[in-house]
């Protein structure tokens, strides 16, 4: 099977997961609305999903006099990769962190936080930026971007889904039988956590090749392999505040977000295995 075939079928997974909540909400006519709803944002995403998550972590854009070093690396990155030039746009968030949308190269972001470019030194800040631009390079972004917004709308159906559990609102059908509120909840509780699973499945794997490829962009796997140590270390001290936990996939180390625990299924490959496998490519350089 093909990744592309693949990664289809999973983001049909996540359109199904809508309409079975729309469901048990709503019987019949709930499936329609589900149906439409996930239509909708399937279409709606591959034109505005990149707005919809700049402006979910506040991001606006960095203009080349506010940080001609970040365009600079950007610029001759995007020559490597044989790419558009990105947009830049910063994230007001301590939390160190980065991730590029967008729904193909022409139309590419990449967005980087207030804290990692602080703490990462140039050739570190540099290789990170070149695992973004591997990301947009790979096509990566659009299929992302897609499922973390379909994601985010699974868990916010499933939170109504739980209050009206818990409080008795349930579907009327038809025939004048309404939902079984014990299984609504458990659906409730279940969809957000198949819904992680479905997006650990799209990007574990596109994590592996966006190392590698960017580091075969910027020619220095061990600069990438140190940002990713300290942006590992720094991301369990600083929780990012804003955004969703369901667009985790996007940055390039799993983002704790403030207020919860760690995601229980990460969608990022492990740190030291990913820096295993940079250090083994800085031997062949």
């Amino acid at each position: 099977m093909t990744s592309q075939l693949k990664t289809f079928m999973l983001l049909a997974l996540l359109s199904a997961l809508i309409i079975v909540l729309g469901g048990f909400l709503g019987g019949k006519t709930g499936i329609v609305i589900a149906f439409g709803l996930a239509l909708l944002m399937n279409v709606g995403s591959y034109w505005y999903s990149d707005k919809i998550v700049l402006r979910m972590y506040n991001a606006r854009e960095l203009s080349e006099s506010e940080a001609p070093m970040i365009h600079a690396m950007v610029r001759d990155l995007a020559a490597q990769a044989g790419v558009p030039m990105p947009r830049i746009c910063v994230v007001p968030e301590q939390a160190p962190n980065a991730f590029a949308t967008g729904r193909d190269p022409d139309h590419s972001v990449i967005a980087v936080t207030e804290g990692i470019v602080r703490l990462l030194s140039p050739e570190e800040l540099k290789g990170v930026l070149a695992h973004e631009m591997a990301h947009i390079a790979n096509r990566d972004i659009l299929i992302q971007t897609v499922a973390g917004v379909m994601a985010s709308t699974i868990v916010s159906i499933a939170n109504f889904m739980q209050f009206a559990a818990i409080f008795g609102i349930g579907r009327n059908d038809e025939d004048g039988e309404g939902s079984n509120p014990l299984m609504a909840l458990m659906l409730a509780i279940l969809a957000p956590i198949a819904a992680s699973l479905i997006q650990f499945a799209i990007s574990r794997s596109r994590e592996y090749l966006a190392d590698a490829t960017g580091a075969q962009f910027c020619g220095q796997p061990l600069a990438l392999a140190s940002a990713l140590e300290k942006l590992q270390n720094w991301n369990q001290r600083i929780p990012m505040q804003s955004g969703n936990a369901t667009t985790a996939e996007m940055f390039i180390v799993a983002p704790l977000f403030g207020g919860g625990m760690a995601r229980l299924f990460s969608t990022h490959p492990d740190i030291n295995d990913r820096v295993a496998r940079l250090r083994a490519m800085a031997g062949r350089f």
